[in-house]
């Protein structure tokens, strides 16, 4: 794997020692801070590069358009909320997505594969494991958002999200959040109204570079993709794990994400 990641700097592949063990430690200092942890050139940008080159004549012949309206939530209706309380306002989302199937021998496929990349991600998270789907399209997804094009204010419906940028736009394309809005107990719908107003002061931007492994708690942490302008396209990978082995999306769950089931 070192001809793909800087293990230099990021010991994956000596889980336990000394290095590896400051390293994790490191991380979940962040993402008790932040909600997030990053680590910048653990891809390295040239093999980032690549990936995103050798991936474009796909995104324009074989892409699912992923495109639709919907509020933060991700639900036709929320109980206790009127449908016109401003926590539901609409936004429009829209990417182009390829499938784990569609990048054979890729560098996605290959750290997804590689048990060491969901040793390190359940000891920064604090899981006794993780492991990766059971399911050939939903594994990793590569999205390209190209200009116009934007990933809206949502919640995610995992715990954590696990992202891979491989290529950065000309301009826009930042990375917005609002680190623990709410919580199981207080789904703070004012305070989610407050912010889609552009009234919350906790709101913040990041600019990530191409080969930055990007880590966050997106249940609780709002989050959106700002609008990319420019003839380069934002390229992020996102990799899919779970707590138990064998999970597979439904066919139904399929068709609605990636426009098929096989």
């Amino acid at each position: 794997m070192r001809d793909i990641l800087d293990l230099d700097r990021y010991p994956l592949d000596r889980p336990g020692s000394a290095d590896w063990q400051a390293l994790v430690t490191r991380c979940r200092a962040d993402l008790a801070r932040d909600g997030m942890f990053n680590l910048p050139g653990f891809l390295r940008p040239a093999v980032a590069a690549q990936a995103a080159t050798a991936l474009a004549p796909r995104f324009a012949t074989e892409a699912f358009r992923h495109q639709r309206r919907h509020n933060i939530y991700f639900l036709k209706s929320v109980p206790g909320l009127s449908e016109d309380h401003p926590a539901l306002t609409q936004f429009q989302t829209s990417n182009d997505t390829l499938c784990l199937d569609q990048m054979p021998g890729s560098p996605m496929a290959r750290l997804y594969d590689w048990p060491e990349f969901a040793t390190f991600l359940a000891a920064a998270m604090e899981k006794d494991a993780l492991y990766p789907m059971d399911d050939a399209l939903a594994g990793v997804n590569v999205m390209s958002y190209a200009e116009g094009q934007a990933l809206n204010w949502h919640f995610d419906r995992s715990e954590f999200t696990t992202t891979l940028l491989l290529q950065a736009p000309e301009r826009g394309g930042e990375f917005v959040y609002r680190t623990d809005l709410r919580n199981d107990g207080n789904p703070n719908h004012e305070g989610v109204a407050r912010m889609l107003r552009g009234e919350d002061p906790e709101v913040r931007t990041l600019t990530l570079a191409p080969g930055t492994l990007n880590v966050f708690r997106g249940k609780n942490t709002p989050h959106r993709v700002a609008d990319v302008a420019g003839t380069k396209a934002r390229i992020i990978a996102v990799f899919s794990f779970f707590d138990r082995p064998g999970v597979r999306f439904t066919d139904e769950e399929r068709i609605g994400f990636y426009g098929r089931a096989r």
